[in-house]
């Protein structure tokens, strides 16, 4: 995984602005429900008049908080007061314009809030609410606001406090439960706004329109951050699942073909596409849930535990079942993400066998066989993967089960809170939406860790690709040919045996190929012919002894350097999608277009091109599947011929050319690479026996080396394996 996170780096920037607006996010969607609440509380139950101090109130009223300060011998409490309200004189300009609202501020002097000092502010408060509950009910408010008196507060409760001394008064309401104190503050500044003329349905309309426009604007807030993250999440995600893909090719690229024994095509395909696919899924999921689910549940749970302390215990217990059931469905599914992976590499293996081998499998009749094949593996991953879903989808019904039961138990607790007075109907509303919230934060992570091991697989089998020491490197003090190259190959007592393998493959192979002439290797099947020649471009590396260029180490050469002195032609001619000129310039790049159809001409295919209407545009299929086998074979020749490289080598190359063209190439091979090294794997004596030397190979050794006619008298299986071919006098 450290090997995946190590593609991040690049996006820091965006990691750090995903996590920035999630915050923003966060916070705007946690206040929400609070002020939902404040529009129940305070907008309908309370007429929209909060347990605050008031802008204006009556200069008798003001007087009468005096009154009651001096009967409690607290006399200097009334300076903080003092210090935050200023009298309003009726004939004053600022009297005629606060009797738009307050209509008595013509009749008689009021007093208004004037200081914006938060420290004077504070302490006003906390004289004022202390005691304008005792002045409410002493001066008997409750008879005025008996008719809208609120569940918790009745009439009878206010006219029994009312007819109480001030000290009595003072210690009653002192014991009060926080809640009823700030109905009693409310009631009574809902009969001082009543005596002041002031329309009690317009502030209450004007609280609920003001808050709603608040709760608008922070949802758009939560909008926004949500796209922005989108956005942002979305690009960290496709750019990082993108530099991996490129990644993973490249590194593919540099491996030699001891690497790819190790990882089947198949696999590699998958790697590069669906484990990928599922890394991206958890970066994009990780970048919206694993830093917002956080701040959602702890932010959720403290506000909740701040409307409703008394009912934690049904958050509790529905985090745990939920964590529980997550737990469970864990333990069942994690464990099947590795077999799903590798079912897949399965069912793709047989896939790319079937479409690269249509034709052998039509040719035997095989195509109910191999039906029963993808069948099985087809079967196999969609029982796994029916096996995963059904484990997961149990959990969407069991979520809403207890979400439901969350939200009835919520309100059937909640519902006996209010009836006592300790919470208010909006704090029981904001408590289950916080509830839903810490709920769905659970929720999301419960994603994560169902999503995460699933990824992780993939990332394990991505980084085995990316981690995987490639065998052959540059070397780390490269050694440079000289120009020009003439290239010389001397083998000097090379051993090679296969990554992993027992035995030689390969055994003190000691030979000299000069440039302007032809090396043949010939010998039985599986004697390592085409094992020797991939040794030249470094395709493998040897495992003992050392091959030589011009009398430099191969392997202190740089493989680009190396390899741009070769003309290779492969045991299996691959062709790409395209056209003529573009498979034929992957030779050479920079070809010109008579050294092409030169190249086209001496590999025997120039009438393929002239034959067709679209000449070197000629469009090929992939794989070369639109042109025969011959001509597939004499396209790649002349890829390699383009290069006009010191060093050819031929893998068995002309097993699909018949020997009339055969040796028409042979014949103008030898003009056109007159001063080259040509290597030649063949099957077949009749195109090497006037080759300037042959090599005979038997079991991984040579067994023969010299031209034809002594190696026809000195070596045994040369001269079995050319009667087995030709007639006696053919091979004079």
């Amino acid at each position: 995984m450290r090997t995946i996170l190590h593609f991040l780096k690049p996006y820091w920037l965006n990691i750090v602005l995903i996590i920035l607006f999630l915050f923003i996010q966060a916070n705007a969607d946690l206040s929400l429900p609070d002020y939902l609440s404040r529009i129940v509380n305070v907008g309908i139950q309370q007429s929209g008049i909060e347990a605050d101090l008031p802008a204006v109130m009556r200069k008798s009223t003001f007087e009468a908080l005096q009154k009651l300060l001096q009967m409690e011998a607290r006399p200097e409490d009334f300076t903080a007061l003092q210090e935050v309200y200023i009298e309003v004189l009726p004939d004053s300009p600022k009297a005629q314009s606060l009797s738009k609202k307050w209509p008595i501020a013509k009749k008689e002097s009021i007093m208004m809030l004037s200081s914006e000092d938060k420290a004077e502010l504070d302490a006003a408060r906390k004289v004022f609410l202390s005691e304008y509950p005792k002045l409410a009910a002493f001066l008997q408010f409750s008879s005025m606001a008996a008719s809208k008196a609120s569940p918790q507060m009745s009439s009878s409760d206010l006219s029994g406090l009312s007819s109480m001394t001030p000290q009595e008064l003072s210690a009653q309401i002192e014991a009060l439960d926080p809640i009823i104190k700030s109905q009693i503050i409310v009631l009574g500044l809902q009969g001082e706004f009543t005596a002041m003329g002031a329309n009690i349905g317009a502030m209450q309309r004007s609280y609920i329109l003001r808050v709603g426009i608040q709760m608008l604007l922070i949802t758009l807030i939560t909008v926004g951050s949500a796209v922005s993250v989108g956005f942002l999440g979305s690009r960290l995600s496709a750019g990082t699942s993108r530099d991996l893909r490129n990644a993973l090719f490249s590194k593919v690229e540099e491996f030699s073909l001891a690497e790819f024994d190790s990882f089947s095509t198949a696999s590699l395909i998958t790697r590069s596409t669906n484990d990928i696919q599922q890394i991206q899924m958890l970066i994009m999921m990780s970048t919206r849930m694993l830093f917002y689910a956080p701040i959602i549940g702890i932010g959720g749970i403290i506000r909740a535990l701040g409307k409703a302390s008394g009912m934690w215990w049904i958050i509790a217990m529905a985090v745990g079942a939920l964590l529980a059931i997550i737990g469970l469905v864990f333990a069942l599914v994690v464990p099947k993400f590795r077999i799903v992976q590798k079912l897949m590499d399965r069912l793709n293996l047989v896939v790319r066998e079937n479409l690269s081998g249509m034709m052998v499998i039509r040719s035997f009749n095989m195509q109910d066989q191999e039906a029963k094949r993808f069948d099985k593996a087809n079967r196999d991953l969609t029982d796994m993967m029916l096996y995963v879903t059904r484990a997961m989808v149990v959990l969407m019904p069991l979520m809403t089960i207890i979400m439901n039961v969350v939200s009835i138990s919520i309100i059937w607790v909640g519902s006996h809170e209010v009836a006592v007075g300790s919470i208010r109907i909006g704090d029981m509303m904001a408590f289950m939406q916080y509830s839903m919230q810490i709920f769905f934060a659970f929720l999301m992570m419960s994603a994560m860790f169902i999503l995460f091991p699933r990824a992780s697989v993939s990332a394990e089998r991505v980084a085995e690709v990316l981690d995987k020491e490639v065998s052959i490197r540059d070397p780390e003090k490269p050694v440079h040919l000289s120009k020009p190259v003439k290239g010389e190959i001397e083998f000097h007592q090379v051993d090679f045996k296969y990554p992993g393998a027992q035995e030689q493959v390969l055994e003190d192979i000691s030979f000299i190929a000069k440039p302007g002439t032809m090396t043949a290797i010939i010998g039985t099947t599986g004697s390592g012919k085409s094992t020797l020649v991939s040794l030249i471009p470094r395709l493998y590396d040897v495992t003992g002894g050392q091959i030589l260029l011009d009398g430099i180490d191969i392997r202190n050469l740089p493989l680009s350097e190396l390899r741009a002195q070769i003309g290779f032609v492969p045991q299996k001619s691959i062709l790409f999608s395209g056209d003529i000129e573009e498979n034929i310039r992957y030779g050479k790049e920079n070809a010109l277009e008579n050294e092409i159809m030169e190249a086209l001409e001496v590999s025997q295919v120039l009438s393929l091109v002239e034959e067709s209407p679209e000449g070197l545009k000629r469009p090929i299929s992939q794989g070369g599947m639109n042109v025969s086998g011959g001509q597939r074979q004499r396209l790649a020749i002349a890829r390699a011929l383009v290069r006009k490289a010191p060093i050819y080598i031929f893998d068995d190359s002309f097993s699909a050319i018949d020997y009339k063209t055969d040796r028409a190439i042979r014949s103008a091979l030898k003009r056109y690479a007159a001063d080259s090294t040509i290597f030649l794997v063949t099957q077949r004596v009749a195109p090497i026996r006037h080759a300037e030397q042959i090599i005979v190979l038997h079991e991984g050794q040579i067994v023969g080396i010299g031209m034809h006619e002594q190696l026809m008298k000195t070596c045994t299986v040369y001269r079995d394996i050319a009667l087995s071919q030709l007639k006696q006098e053919e091979l004079v």
